[in-house]
């Protein structure tokens, strides 16, 4: 999910041609700069990964390959539906648009997008979409924000989070992780209890009874209770650069992502394989 930690996720892309899901030629030049989502599209199983220059996917070479001709820093990205993607963000610099994306939407799998609400107001650095809802936290209030159709928001708590999570079988109970450890919600983020330990970074719930957690050294965890008790599923490489994004596609099946690369378990997180490497040394 989304981060605002200042770490660089940029390996050089050498010149590509036109690929199905790009919808152009991939720049010489471009880069992945600041992982801030991972997900798959449910139409194709294709990844798609979220960074502060773009959204990129996987090229028929392999290599990532960007997503039309937007080098956007992408926020709080997350796939709800085939094709259907929710984002926010901030536009490339000397766009001309206002600093704060507020909600946007792609229904063509990140090659075009537009705005739903907020536009220039609200920059989202956690996106959840279930139970037909939207849950965003909104780092330029500090506040939990819930939609029922993308458009009208419902202002809930308060709080300092970097990311946050929603029960996939109860609406109300949503987990953020803050300074003090995982803080919860059991009526719909309005309230919180304080944060407990142990600490996250990111979450990521894609089962009832299957929730990941990854802390800022790169240890994952899971816990079978909903958080209320975590077993050290294993440890993600390359986590001395920093964590950026974690997205566990469904109970075995995790992805995650460092400032050394992005990373995929198909065995529950007790093993990662890499699936790009990046250049720790390029710049922001």
């Amino acid at each position: 999910m989304a981060s605002t930690l200042a770490l660089t996720f940029a390996p050089a892309l050498t010149a590509c041609g036109t690929d199905a899901a790009d919808g152009g030629a991939a720049p010489e030049s471009a880069a992945l700069g600041h992982v801030h989502g991972l997900a798959l599209d449910a139409a194709d199983e294709r990844l798609y990964v979220a960074t502060h220059h773009g959204l990129f996917t996987t090229g028929e070479s392999g290599d990532p390959v960007r997503v039309g001709d937007r080098a956007d820093d992408f926020m709080g990205f997350t796939v709800v539906g085939p094709k259907r993607f929710l984002a926010s963000g901030h536009p490339a610099p000397g766009s001309g648009e206002p600093a704060h994306h507020g909600l946007i939407e792609s229904t063509d799998a990140g090659k075009s997008w537009k705005t739903l609400s907020l536009g220039g107001e609200a920059d989202f650095h956690a996106l959840e979409h279930v139970h037909n809802t939207t849950y965003g936290y909104d780092s330029t209030k500090g506040m939990l924000r819930v939609s029922k159709d993308g458009k009208s928001w419902d202002d809930r708590a308060r709080l300092q989070a970097l990311d946050i999570a929603v029960s996939p079988n109860d609406p109300d109970t949503v987990l953020a992780t803050t300074p003090d450890g995982i803080a919860r919600s059991t009526d719909g983020g309005r309230t919180f209890r304080p944060g407990r330990k142990p600490a996250m970074a990111f979450l990521s719930w894609p089962a009832p009874d299957v929730l990941y957690g990854l802390d800022s050294r790169g240890g994952v965890h899971r816990s079978t209770d909903g958080g209320a008790t975590w077993d050290k599923a294993g440890e993600l490489p390359g986590a001395g650069s920093g964590v950026q994004a974690l997205t566990a596609v469904d109970k075995r099946r995790v992805l995650a992502a460092t400032a050394d690369g992005v990373y995929e378990s198909t065995d529950g997180a007790k093993s990662f394989a890499k699936l790009f490497d990046v250049d720790t040394g390029a710049g922001h």
